[in-house]
């Protein structure tokens, strides 16, 4: 039986490593299709803002989601939870000011789309809120785009999350910890690219 479960733990994790080498377009960046268009009009000019006010609301914006994240990998609902809440307040305070009309429409869009999944996990059991916190990561990729960060940030990915289709989030370290698998696979995933 022991052996069994051995060689069980030990396919899933060739099975992760392999889903990294076997498909270079999953190693690509995701982005939600509601922000396709802008995010890649981002990518191309490659421009970061200057400071402004915006900045210190999404370092708190941030700080509630590498929370949210860090219960995940940790696989505590209630943690994941409280940090959701937060984080809507979070959203809800959000200054828009000293953007141009466009990126305010964009933040708009964006923040509604997270607030909605932030409220998502604070009232969900786990498994809902892995589901919630995969849309979260694309947005908050997305809005870091617009408002860039004082916080340095790794944008990992995971291959195997929601049966194959694979999953992308931030992080603070450079060190893989998968808020999609938790404890079963804490370390399978990649880093895609540094932030900041």
């Amino acid at each position: 039986m022991y052996t069994m479960a051995l060689a069980a733990v030990i396919m899933i994790t060739v099975s992760c490593k392999d889903a990294n080498k076997n498909d270079p377009e999953k190693s690509k960046p995701m982005s939600n299709e509601m922000h396709q268009e802008n995010e890649q009009d981002h990518n191309g000019s490659e421009r970061m803002r200057g400071e402004n006010s915006g900045k210190d609301a999404s370092s708190a914006i941030i700080n509630n989601y590498l929370k949210i994240k860090n219960a995940l990998v940790a696989d505590n609902q209630e943690d994941a939870a409280e940090a959701g809440g937060m984080l809507v307040t979070d959203f809800e305070n959000f200054d828009k000011n000293g953007y141009s009309s466009e990126e305010q429409q964009e933040l708009t869009d964006i923040i509604e789309d997270a607030k909605e999944h932030a409220e998502h996990i604070a009232e969900s059991p786990i498994a809902h809120q892995r589901e919630h916190f995969d849309i979260l990561s694309k947005d908050m990729i997305d809005m870091i785009a617009i408002t860039g960060t004082n916080i340095k940030l790794y944008q990992d990915y995971c291959p195997m999350y929601n049966d194959n289709k694979g999953a992308q989030w931030l992080s603070s370290t450079e060190e893989i910890k998968n808020p999609y698998m938790g404890s079963r696979m804490p370390g399978c995933g990649k880093m895609q690219k540094e932030i900041n």
